[in-house]
C-alpha cells in the first residue's frame, strides 16, 4: 500500500524539481499580485465602506471579462502546450494568432456591454432597503471606477496572450517578472493617487483605477518587448503579425475545443456575479465583508491555482509527446500535492482570520462577518483545491465539454439555486448560507475523481484530425 501511494502520488526528486521550476515563479507572481490586491483593497477600505463596496461590485463585473479572456485563450493554450511538447514552432505561431484574434472579439463585446449597461449592472448589487443617498453614492463611485478601468482591458488581454504562450512553452520566470513589476507600479501609484500623497491629486476610487491601468500598460510593454527581442529562443514570434493565416483544420479544432472553455468561463464568472448578487440582498455590509474575504482568499488560493497552471503545462506537454503513462502519473502526483498544500494553507488562513479584517476602516459588524466568511473558506479549501485540480487535468487533454459540465453547469444547476433559495426564501444566517454554497463543491470533487480516474482525458489533440 505504501509503495503504491509513493509510486502514484509521490514523485522523485527530479519530478519535484520540474514542478518547482514551473510553479514557483507562478506562485511568486500570484502571491505578490494578491498581496498587493489585499493592500489595494485595504487602501480603498480606508477611504470608506461605500467606496470599497462600489469597487468590489465593478471588479466582480470585470471578472466576467477577465475569465472570458482566460477561458478563450485556454482553448488555444491546450494546443500550444502540446505543440511545445512536439517541438512544433509553426503550430505555436498559429495558436498565438488565434489568441490575438479572439481577444479582439472579446474586447469589442466587453466595451459594448460595459458602456451601454454600466448603470443597471452596478445597481443589481445594491439591496432595495439601502438608504437612497447610499445607493446614489455607490453607483456614482462604481461608474467612475469602471470608466477608467475600461482603458486597461486592452493591455490586460494582450498581456495574457504573451504571458500565457510563454508559460505554455515552459517559460514562467519572465511572465512572473513583468507581472511583479506591474504590481509594484500599481501599488506605488495607488498610494499616490488614492490618498493624494507626494503632491499627487487625491482621487479616491478613480485613483485606484488609474494606477491599475498604468500598471497594465507597463506589463504589456515589458512582456511584449522581451518576447520579440528573444526571437532566437522564441522562434514562433518571427512573422507572427505578418499574416493572420491559421490553417482551417487547426482553426476548426481550436474552435471546437476552445468554445466550451470560453462559454464555461463566461458562465462561471457570471455565476460568481450572480452568487454575489444573492448574498447582496442581505445588505451592503455583506458585500463589503464578502469583498474582504474574497481578497484574502485569493491570496491563499495562489498556491493551488498556480498548481492548476502547472498541471496544464506539465500534463499537456507529456500528452503532446505521446507520453501517456507519464501524463497520468504527473496528474495524480500534482493533484495530491495540490490538496496537501491546501490543507496547510487552510489552517494558516483560519489562524489569520480574526486579525486581517481589522485592517479595514469598516464597522465592527462587517469585520465580524468577514472573519466568519474566512473560516468557511479555510474549511472548504481542500475541496476547492481538488475540484480545481481535476478541472485543469481534464482541460490538459482537451476534454473541454467535460470541463464545461463539471464547472459552469454544476454552478448553474447546483450552487446558484442553493444560494438563490436560501438568500431569498429563508432566514438562514448569511454565514451558513455561504457555507452551504461552498460545500456544494464536494459534488464537483466526486465528479472530478470519477472523470480523472477513468483516464478519458488522456489524448494527443494536435495529432487528432
Amino acid at each position: 500500500m505504501r509503495g503504491i501511494i509513493k509510486g502514484n502520488l509521490i514523485g522523485d526528486k527530479s519530478f519535484y524539481k520540474s514542478v518547482v521550476a514551473i510553479v514557483l515563479p507562478i506562485i511568486i507572481q500570484n502571491t505578490i499580485t494578491n498581496v498587493v490586491s489585499l493592500v489595494d483593497n485595504v487602501m480603498v477600505g480606508r477611504v470608506g465602506m461605500l467606496e470599497m463596496s462600489s469597487v468590489a461590485i465593478v471588479n466582480q463585473l470585470l471578472l466576467v471579462f477577465n475569465l472570458c479572456i482566460f477561458g478563450g485563450l485556454a482553448g488555444a493554450g491546450i494546443f500550444t502546450a502540446q505543440f511545445a511538447g512536439a517541438k512544433d514552432d509553426e503550430g505555436v505561431r498559429y495558436t498565438f494568432r488565434f489568441k490575438v484574434l479572439l481577444s479582439v472579439l472579446i474586447l469589442a463585446a466587453a466595451f459594448l456591454v460595459f458602456i451601454l449597461f454600466d448603470d443597471p449592472l452596478i445597481k443589481m448589487y445594491v439591496a432595495e432597503d439601502t438608504a437612497p443617498e447610499d445607493i446614489v453614492k455607490t453607483v456614482s463611485f462604481g461608474k467612475q471606477y469602471l470608466s477608467v478601468m475600461l482603458l486597461g482591458i486592452v493591455p490586460f488581454a494582450l498581456s495574457q496572450v504573451y504571458s500565457g504562450t510563454l508559460r505554455e512553452l515552459g517559460e514562467t520566470k519572465m511572465p512572473m517578472l513583468s507581472g511583479v513589476i506591474a504590481i509594484l507600479i500599481n501599488l506605488i501609484f495607488n498610494y499616490f493617487l488614492i490618498f493624494g500623497t507626494f503632491g499627487f491629486p487625491k482621487l479616491g476610487v478613480v485613483g485606484a483605477a488609474i494606477a491599475t491601468v498604468i500598471s497594465r500598460y507597463a506589463e504589456l510593454l515589458i512582456i511584449a518587448v522581451y518576447t520579440h527581442l528573444r526571437g532566437k529562443k522564441y522562434t514562433f514570434i518571427h512573422g507572427v503579425y505578418k499574416s493572420v493565416r491559421i490553417p482551417f483544420s487547426l482553426f476548426k479544432r481550436i474552435f471546437i475545443k476552445g468554445t466550451p472553455l470560453l462559454i464555461n468561463e463566461f458562465l462561471w464568472a457570471t455565476g460568481t456575479a450572480v452568487l454575489l448578487q444573492c448574498y447582496s440582498v442581505r445588505g451592503l455590509p455583506v458585500v463589503s465583508a464578502m469583498n474582504i474575504a474574497s481578497t484574502v482568499n485569493n491570496l491563499f488560493n495562489a498556491v493551488f491555482l498556480s498548481m492548476g497552471t502547472a498541471i496544464s503545462i506539465m500534463v499537456g506537454q507529456h500528452l503532446g509527446a505521446n507520453e501517456t503513462t507519464e501524463a497520468k502519473l504527473t496528474a495524480g502526483r500534482l493533484l495530491f500535492l495540490d490538496v496537501a498544500a491546501s490543507v496547510v494553507l487552510g489552517v494558516v488562513m483560519a489562524l489569520c482570520a480574526p486579525f486581517i479584517p481589522l485592517l479595514y476602516n469598516v464597522p465592527g459588524s462587517v469585520q465580524e462577518l468577514a472573519t466568519y466568511f474566512l473560516y468557511v473558506v479555510a474549511i472548504t479549501m481542500p475541496i476547492e483545491a481538488f475540484a480545481q485540480g481535476c478541472y485543469f487535468t481534464l482541460r490538459s487533454g482537451g476534454k473541454t465539454f467535460l470541463t464545461f459540465v463539471f464547472d459552469s453547469l454544476f454552478m448553474c444547476f447546483v450552487s446558484i439555486p442553493v444560494a438563490f433559495v436560501l438568500a431569498n426564501f429563508t432566514a438562514v444566517p448569511v454565514v451558513l448560507l455561504y457555507f452551504a454554497v461552498m460545500f456544494t463543491n464536494l459534488g464537483k470533487c466526486i465528479l472530478g475523481f470519477v472523470f480523472v480516474k477513468k483516464g478519458i482525458w488522456i489524448q494527443n489533440i494536435i495529432r487528432t484530425k
